[in-house]
């Protein structure tokens, strides 16, 4: 185990084998999790926070759940193959209501909790979805709102019915109702649960995942019950988990990464969920859960490290020294083992008194002392930062995957570790560059079904011989590692005829405390430029630490010392490339963006082509 002691901290766990991973039973997601209780029953398997206090759900207790659901949605009229949607933040009864729909012969579609009422609208629309689950009264008046125009709908399950008590609408139903409603059917319709669960076969459609719609209307990618079975027991094997792992659950699920990596992972596996309260208890939450196995996106990461960064900076000078001095031995460390090359005594010894002064505390600080290991995912990340956790002991694993290929492609080897590459391919996964445009192409029982009504695009998406077009440019060594240079659509050719890759600047710059995102500008032009979304606390900090005046965000961003500490941070970036590939002009994005904005993601990520066009007058003023 990576961590627990000092004989481990440089050896890294080597892969488990075919023979050791879990083994459960069946070709269905309900048939694996209907497996899991029978074996695990008295254990537990979620905890969720609530009034303060850890809340756990065994096996059992969670099966009972879902039981009552699935007869309740069966009751209310929910046949075979209907769809339900899930619009909620990440929470036990998202899981509950997953398993449910799924146990009933469905097919479960989540949507993010922050999308508007019209995205609301469209998604309920494409999939057909006859009965919606939602979390609160914010999220009922969305499905209120737009209810009119889709007649397929009919029924609202809520989860919270805070602030609805006195509130009734016959289409609207609370969720405990909904699991009253399904005891109560248990007399009259013993067996269907288990004649509906049997009566999903692998082939069958399982869930929907809408893409982010960066590029136009969302599309929904179908995976059936054998791609995620498949794509599950493949997992395993390359990130091998059991019952005793602590994971924490807080993406969204109806992101594919999260929905695979997190929470139907614990159903093969059996290791505990742990849900956090919000995205704002975030760092607090992971301190009292101390996952055993941690996966988040690169922003995730980067807050992590930004913060130990600027604690840092309030520190005394001796406490900067020694752990200046704590993770030097570490880097040594870390060094040696990605070269594959064994410590000295010497070294091994100064990094046990690195960890007493230092690097224990900083695990402990962010809460991952008693990680094995961290996974990353979703987006690039920066090599110096899988590094600076390799110093801390703990290895970062990168992988790569998207929503058509079921979250798994490529993935880290524990034992060989190369920062700056997506791994080699996952078990069970073929994976190539094609040798006319050096895209990376995806096979396996991992490929999506295809979009959901849009059969010109799963054609365009999937070729003849079963290759998934990522859309990515990359490149394979001779070891078998792929490196992503960057998005097909993304590749700046500037005016002078030099090809650029900007997502390695970009990656670069986001390293920075004080930088949350980056887009870097120059197709056509005659030098690079650069638009960055700051992060707004750090940079509070840095002004008051600095007495810099400031009434806002918009003040914040035109400030003349922040404008400095980011051109600071560009002239770091700058010195690791070429004059051609420099940054010559920034501007920092004056307007404070959240979830709700068009210019993000759902996972926070800048929509290049949408800020582009969006923000085209300052663009053209950096070329004037």
């Amino acid at each position: 185990m990576i961590g627990t002691n000092m004989q481990n901290l440089w050896t890294l766990t080597r892969p488990v084998s075919m023979d050791t991973r879990v083994q459960l039973a069946g070709e269905t997601i309900p048939a694996l999790f209907w497996n899991g209780v029978e074996k695990r029953q008295h254990d537990v398997w979620l905890r969720q926070k609530e009034f303060g206090i850890w809340r756990s759900w065994t096996w059992l207790e969670s099966a009972q759940a879902v039981r009552e659901l699935t007869l309740g949605l069966t009751a209310l009229g929910f046949n075979v193959g209907d769809t339900a949607s899930i619009l909620a933040n990440t929470r036990v009864e998202w899981m509950l209501a997953d398993l449910a729909i799924l146990s009933a012969g469905g097919v479960a579609n989540g949507v993010y909790p922050t999308d508007a009422a019209s995205q609301l609208a469209y998604l309920c629309e494409d999939s057909s979805t006859t009965v919606l689950f939602v979390e609160d009264e914010e999220q009922l008046d969305k499905a209120l709102e737009v209810r009119a125009g889709l007649p397929k709908l009919r029924h609202i399950i809520v989860m919270d019915m805070t602030g609805l008590r006195q509130f009734a609408d016959p289409m609207v139903m609370s969720f405990d109702a909904l699991r009253k409603l399904g005891s109560n059917a248990q007399n009259f319709a013993p067996g269907l649960l288990e004649e509906r669960v049997a009566g999903r076969t692998a082939q069958d459609l399982a869930i929907l995942v809408y893409t982010s719609g960066t590029t136009g209307k969302p599309k929904g990618a179908m995976h059936s019950h054998y791609g995620l079975v498949a794509s599950l027991r493949n997992i395993g094997v390359v990130f091998p988990l059991t019952k005793n792992d602590q994971r924490m659950c807080f993406l969204p699920l109806c992101h594919i990464a999260e929905r695979m990596l997190g929470a139907y992972s614990s159903i093969y596996n059996g290791a505990v969920l742990n849900f956090v309260e919000n995205p704002d208890t975030i760092p607090e939450n992971v301190r009292e859960i101390q996952p055993t196995v941690f996966f988040a996106v690169p922003r995730v990461w980067e807050k992590f490290y930004s913060g130990v960064v600027i604690a840092l900076k309030d520190s005394s000078r001796m406490q900067q020294m020694v752990y200046g001095w704590s993770i030097g031995v570490g880097k040594d460390i870390a060094e040696r083992v990605l070269a594959g090359q064994p410590e000295t005594m010497a070294l091994k010894i100064k990094f046990a008194i690195a960890r007493l002064l230092v690097i224990d505390n900083v695990r402990k600080m962010i809460g991952i002392n008693k990680s094995r290991y961290l996974l990353t995912g979703a987006a690039p990340i920066a090599p110096d930062l899988i590094r600076w956790y390799l110093s801390l002991g703990l290895p970062m694993l990168e992988g790569f995957g998207m929503t058509e290929s079921t979250a798994l492609g490529s993935a880290q080897p524990i034992d060989r570790m190369k920062p700056g590459t997506i791994g080699k391919p996952s078990y069970g996964c073929e994976m190539r560059i094609d040798p006319e445009n050096g895209e990376i192409l995806v096979r396996g029982s991992n490929v999506f079904m295809g979009y959901l009504n849009l059969p010109e695009k799963t054609a365009e998406a999937i070729d003849a011989d079963g290759w998934l077009h990522t859309g990515d440019v990359g490149t394979q060594d001779a070891d078998g590692y792929l490196k992503i240079t960057d998005r097909m659509k993304d590749i700046i050719i500037t005016a002078g005829g030099k090809n650029i890759t900007p997502s390695e600047l970009e990656n670069e710059l986001k390293f920075s405390p004080y930088i949350t995102d980056a887009v870097v500008i120059g197709d056509k032009k005659p030098y690079l430029t650069c638009i960055i979304m700051i992060d707004q606390e750090n940079i509070e900090k840095f002004a008051q630490d600095n007495d810099v005046p400031f009434s806002n965000y918009t003040s914040l961003t035109h400030s003349g010392p922040v404008q400095a500490l980011i051109q600071d941070d560009i002239n770091r970036v700058n010195k690791k490339f070429a004059r051609v590939e420099q940054i010559k002009k920034f501007w920092l994005m004056d307007v404070q963006l959240s979830a709700e904005d068009e210019e993000l993601t759902p996972t926070m990520k800048l929509k290049r082509k949408l800020v582009q066009t969006k923000y085209a007058a300052q663009i053209e003023t950096m070329y004037r």
